[in-house]
């Protein structure tokens, strides 16, 4: 039996005290909902979605997650992590939870199954405020000003207690942390020079973490694809002795010939493609052997549409996937059911000052995390719904597109 799925309405709910923050409902002509999600340029996406996309939508009588992908593909736009790529990839996401509804299935079944009933999972140490105003990967949009040494304020722990963070974390279970300790220097050069101080002072808190918990913690060192390439292999030479378990973005995905070029300096692995949108952008780096570890973000590359067929080409070159999320519960909880669905899923982020603060204010049914593990419920489509106090709130903005 041929499963046709007619959408009737859109909804965005943009809230007004977690501005980077948009979800969007899709509703069926059957009464179901599937829920998607962005960050950054909520404003901006929410515009689109209802004034480009949900018309397209409209017109077509059976819309299912590839013909959705159809659909919307744009002329202009379709490269690069733009409004057009990642309003798609919200509807989309909204679409495969629409479409496990009616099929009564996981995500993760409706990908095709489980193959794994848990994943490990590493903590990203920002904060609960971090990023959450602006697109901007500067230390001023941090949150650290909001912040203080209470529980799960991880970004200000890994700037100043880094042993004290380290030894909580592994405690709790945890045996995977990401931290960023040279980004302030790549602000004042604009990624150009390190001085020395600033490159100790950097090295001093790994140092730290490592001499509390040694090896016994996988540590992940972010760089955002701020440096060129001589500052940061600088960086990574600094850092090699710590033994890292990656370094990330050492530079930005799209400089392929200095990542290239780099691989060839370091031996500390790579990860990298969570700003890398879609099979084209992903391609160049797999066939240069410059990415050990991909870090796709599953809402920025179009949706699970396209993630599904980057997982599969990155497994054409032995090369494991995991997935980023530093954005929101809908993009942790379609992660989880991706990562434990795909032949490459290998390591789930999450970032526990999020799970433990604004990610449960807005939504209910997130996967469990239990002994440094993430693990998925049988709840149709991928378990997360917003609560009920969204849709009513004035701290909301919703719109609602229908279909005549």
């Amino acid at each position: 039996m041929v499963l046709v799925m007619k959408i009737t309405k859109i909804e965005t709910f943009r809230p007004l005290a977690h501005p980077s923050s948009l979800w969007v409902e899709v509703h069926d002509d059957k009464g179901n909902v599937g829920l998607g999600e962005s960050f950054f340029s909520a404003t901006v996406i929410e515009e689109y979605i209802h004034t480009i996309a949900a018309p397209l939508v409209f017109e077509n009588t059976n819309i299912n997650p590839e013909s959705l992908s159809f659909a919307l593909s744009p002329y202009v736009g379709f490269q690069g992590g733009g409004i057009e790529v990642r309003s798609i990839g919200a509807l989309d996401i909204a679409v495969w939870d629409l479409w496990g509804k009616r099929t009564h299935t996981t995500l993760a079944d409706s990908l095709g199954g489980k193959l794994q009933d848990s994943i490990k999972v590493y903590n990203t140490c920002a904060g609960s405020a971090y990023m959450k105003k602006s697109s901007s990967q500067r230390p001023k949009n941090w949150g650290v000003s909001e912040a203080d040494e209470n529980t799960y304020e991880d970004l200000y722990a890994f700037l100043n207690t880094p042993a004290k963070l380290a030894r909580e974390l592994s405690d709790s279970g945890i045996k995977g942390m990401k931290i960023w300790p040279f980004d302030t220097a790549a602000e004042k050069s604009m990624g150009n020079s390190i001085s020395q101080q600033e490159l100790d002072e950097g090295v001093k808190i790994i140092a730290a973490i490592r001499d509390e918990v040694g090896m016994d913690m996988d540590l992940m060192i972010e760089l955002h694809g701020l440096w060129n390439r001589p500052s940061a292999k600088r960086i990574i030479d600094a850092i090699t002795p710590y033994k890292p378990f990656w370094v990330e973005d050492p530079l930005r995905p799209d400089a392929v010939d200095a990542l290239a070029q780099l691989r060839r300096e370091i031996s500390v692995p790579i990860a990298i493609g969570e700003t890398a949108v879609g099979r084209k952008q992903v391609l160049p780096l797999l066939e240069n052997g410059v990415v050990d570890y991909l870090t796709i973000d599953i809402s920025w590359t179009g949706g699970l549409t396209e993630a599904r067929k980057i997982a599969s080409l990155a497994d054409l070159f032995a090369v494991p996937v995991a997935p980023h999320d530093c954005t929101g519960p809908v993009a942790l909880a379609i992660s989880t059911h991706f990562s434990l669905s795909q032949r490459n899923g290998f390591l789930q982020e999450t970032v526990r000052a999020f799970i433990n603060t604004w990610y449960g204010d807005f939504t209910d049914g997130m996967p469990k995390i239990e002994n440094g593990r993430i693990s998925i419920s049988d709840a149709d489509g991928h378990g997360v719904t917003l609560q009920p106090w969204v849709r009513a709130s004035d701290e909301v903005i919703v719109r609602t597109s229908q279909a005549q």
